[in-house]
């Protein structure tokens, strides 16, 4: 059986993110092994831009990014989901972006999380355009692509300012969950 890792990367571990990333996992449990993880669950440190890891593959620092790297490794699928905050992803999601330079394709040697990994994206915005969902899943499928994985598509939920409005929403993340 294939393993899905799917990830709230809200520091929010109850919110609205938190529910997308319930439904999601209860519906991919029935065709696979599935873990969820919280962005919050992790300490990850800023990178120090000291570009170490361009010659070793390592990270200097010792921290949750390692750890929840060692789960994105265990992942045949991974599903980030991210809600927006200021038209772009959670501070600490991008910080553990950041520290994600050893496993980039964007210098040799780099560390690698394995082949044939697919990736999908789905983001929630409290406000209704959809320009603002395009960018958080621009912001994520460039971050796989960094890591060689496959991008496979994302899904946009405009409108979803708490919890309570996830509900309504139910039909369209299960639909979403057909393609995974």
């Amino acid at each position: 059986m294939m393993n899905v890792l799917v990830m709230n990367c809200s520091p929010v571990r109850d919110g609205a993110t938190a529910e997308i990333v319930r439904i999601v996992s209860e519906d991919l449990k029935n065709r696979y092994t599935v873990e969820s993880v919280c962005i919050d669950d992790y300490e990850i440190g800023f990178c120090r831009g000291c570009r170490a890891c361009h010659s070793t593959a390592e990270c200097v620092q010792q921290d949750g990014a390692q750890e929840l790297m060692e789960r994105f490794a265990w992942a045949d699928i991974l599903v980030c989901v991210s809600p927006s905050y200021w038209a772009d992803v959670p501070g600490q999601f991008k910080a553990f972006i950041d520290r994600c330079t050893p496993w980039s394709n964007t210098h040799e040697p780099h560390a690698g999380i394995g082949e044939g990994k697919k990736g999908y994206a789905i983001v929630q915005r409290t406000g209704p355009g959809m320009k603002e969902c395009g960018r958080l899943i621009g912001t994520i499928e460039h971050f796989y692509g960094h890591l060689d994985v496959e991008r496979c598509g994302g899904l946009g939920l405009c409108s979803v300012e708490c919890k309570e409005d996830v509900a309504g929403r139910a039909e369209e993340i299960l639909e979403f969950c057909g393609r995974i």
